[in-house]
């Protein structure tokens, strides 16, 4: 990636976290990279959406590897261990939040867009998709309790709603310095959100 490219998305990160990803002012973003000419990010990208997807790309690669190694202690694992799944999920995300302001900024913006998922440009959505891995939710499929499918894709969206959002609040604490109550230590953190979510996994159902 180029300097000026690199500049537009390190700039691009910082402000669709702080200003959201929809609504952040392209203009702002070039200001930020240093940039004079107002359309650099047209130039560079084309658009909006490219940029977003650029954004995503710059730590797929860490949290690829990061779940690919967790996987395989998981699927070594007792076939009715959620933890050890859920865990190559919160785990990665978790440590890249702890490499510092560009990682936290990177969950902030993956939690805005899980939660405007169904407005996504298709290719911001195959790019958010990228960001978690194929085989941990299949593996994690394969070890909810038994539910009609419905229910099953059901508690499959929730519990992965759940721990984007959760992980990226925390982030977003983290980056502003306003964290509203005191927070967990990492470890004990971890625990707990995969403790909570392998409840709501595998929670009975109401209505059989």
């Amino acid at each position: 990636m180029g300097d000026t490219r690199a500049a537009l998305v390190e700039a691009a990160t910082r402000t669709f976290a702080e200003d959201g990803v929809l609504t952040a002012s392209l203009v702002e973003v070039t200001r930020r990279a240093g940039q004079r000419n107002r359309g650099a990010v047209h130039y560079h990208f084309g658009s909006r959406e490219a940029l977003v997807v650029a954004v995503l790309e710059q730590h797929t690669a860490f949290l690829a590897a990061r779940e690919g190694e967790l996987l395989e202690i998981a699927r070594a694992t007792p076939p009715d261990d959620l933890a050890a799944v859920l865990e190559a999920i919160v785990r990665p995300a978790i440590e890249l939040a702890e490499t510092g302001p560009s990682g936290r900024d990177y969950l902030v913006i993956v939690g805005q867009l899980v939660e405007e998922y169904d407005r996504l440009d298709p290719t911001v959505r195959a790019a958010l998709t990228a960001t978690g891995g194929y085989d941990v939710y299949a593996l994690l499929a394969e070890r909810l309790p038994a539910l009609d499918e419905p229910l099953h894709n059901e508690r499959m969206a929730l519990v992965t709603e759940f721990i984007l959002r959760t992980v990226a609040a925390r982030a977003r604490a983290q980056q502003t310095g306003t964290p509203g109550r005191a927070q967990l230590p990492t470890e004990r953190f971890v625990r707990n959100l995969v403790a909570m979510a392998a409840g709501m996994a595998t929670a009975p159902p109401l209505d059989g």
